[in-house]
């Protein structure tokens, strides 16, 4: 087996999951806040951005369209660098992408406005969440879904009826919880923003540093320990089943 202490991937649920729970609930906030702060731009739902940029082109709405593209594409970048990151630093990839996303939610509060078409205020945001993507993704490349919550509600679905025919998934248990954590930070966000405007970041900003301080002294405490890197052999990075040794 390759060396994992190279490997920041939480192998063991009793970390893996609840960091999970925290950086949903930091996802919603972010996106909750954004999209009121930003005329309804979705700061990490691109389906919906996605269905907003095709209802703007086929209105002509090119102003519109450009806004949400660049969203998207500022995202998808987010995800892109993330993943180089997390190959580059290696066991430190928890604590360096928190940071990264602390920085960047709060650098968004003083970064130029833009204009409609192109909201450079919102970037910083938006690329934080697009990291976040990378921060619990494994060896094989697969990622929970920390960011949206449509492929958590459809597994949860199907693993009620799949619970029901007695075939449930390991990664059953954690859709629920991850929606929860997700529709948690919304609300959060929601007030949040209601009383302090934009400044409402520093909430989401703040978790991730803490997260990022947290994985920091694990890492450093426990350096090769599951509780902070390692390889998950037989489940996926959204089941709650412990790894084969």
């Amino acid at each position: 087996m390759a060396d994992t202490q190279n490997k920041s991937f939480p192998a063991s649920a009793s970390t893996r999951i609840p960091f999970a729970l925290a950086l949903a609930a930091v996802a919603g906030c972010a996106d909750s806040i954004g999209f009121l702060e930003f005329s309804q731009l979705f700061m990490s739902f691109m389906s919906g951005n996605t269905t907003r940029f095709g209802v703007s082109v086929s209105r002509f709405d090119w102003e519109s369209a450009s806004r949400v593209a660049s969203v998207i594409v500022v995202f998808c970048f987010g995800a892109f660098a993330g993943t180089l990151i997390a190959a580059w630093v290696g066991r430190w990839r928890l604590s360096v992408l928190l940071l990264l996303q602390a920085v960047l939610l709060t650098v968004g509060l003083i970064s130029p406005y833009g204009t409609f078409a192109v909201p450079l205020h919102a970037y910083p945001i938006v690329l934080a969440l697009g990291l976040q993507n990378a921060t619990l993704q494994d060896e094989a490349g697969r990622s929970l879904a920390l960011t949206y919550v449509t492929g958590a509600v459809v597994r949860f679905g199907t693993g009620l009826a799949n619970l029901m025919l007695g075939t449930v998934a390991p990664s059953f248990w954690i859709q629920a919880p991850l929606w929860a954590a997700l529709s948690t930070g919304a609300v959060t966000g929601g007030f949040l923003q209601l009383h302090y405007g934009e400044d409402a970041f520093l909430f989401p900003a703040a978790l991730a540093g803490l997260l990022a301080v947290i994985a920091l002294v694990l890492t450093i405490m426990k350096p090769g320990s599951p509780l902070v890197s390692g390889y998950v052999e037989t489940h996926p990075p959204d089941g709650v089943a412990a790894p084969a040794s």
